[in-house]
């Protein structure tokens, strides 16, 4: 759970301000996969999606990004694959192994989702200025160096 205290002021930390940021980006971006067509795919669905590489990733990988199970992550890929959203293809590294892809009906949705973000970060930067959205993506870059993984 993202810690609620405040610094001083009665402000939420930086923590609860960066996950309402990102948790208002990812309901946007749902509601507009929605909208497109994609009545079928639940928000935890959605989330595994957006963690698919363009050329394809390992079940143990989406795991691993969404904090689930190997088994969970399995479960969401077959129900993704039933609705025609994910494949799953041979790993050319790996004869062996199995790379779940997005199909053409995913990247069609996932088109008005990836539109639904620009707007609303367009929106941000409208209300607090392109100098500072600059600097918000400069942080935000630099941050994810030390805190992702996949980067």
């Amino acid at each position: 759970m993202v810690e609620s205290s405040s610094t001083g002021g009665g402000q939420p930390n930086v923590g609860v301000l960066m996950w309402v940021a990102a948790r208002s980006l990812e309901t946007r971006a749902y509601d507009a996969l929605v909208a497109a067509g994609a009545t079928d795919v639940t928000p935890a669905q959605a989330r595994l999606m957006a963690q698919v590489d363009p050329g394809g990733s390992r079940v143990v990988t989406l795991a691993a990004r969404a904090r689930t199970t190997k088994q969970s992550a399995a479960a969401l890929v077959d129900q993704l694959e039933q609705a025609g959203y994910v494949e799953r293809v041979a790993d050319p590294a790996d004869g062996r192994a199995k790379l779940v892809r997005l199909t053409p009906r995913a990247h069609a949705v996932g088109e008005h989702a990836d539109a639904e973000v620009a707007r609303a970060l367009a929106e941000w930067e409208e209300h607090v200025g392109a100098a500072r959205m600059r600097e918000l993506e400069e942080t935000m870059a630099m941050l994810r160096e030390i805190t992702d993984p996949w980067a």
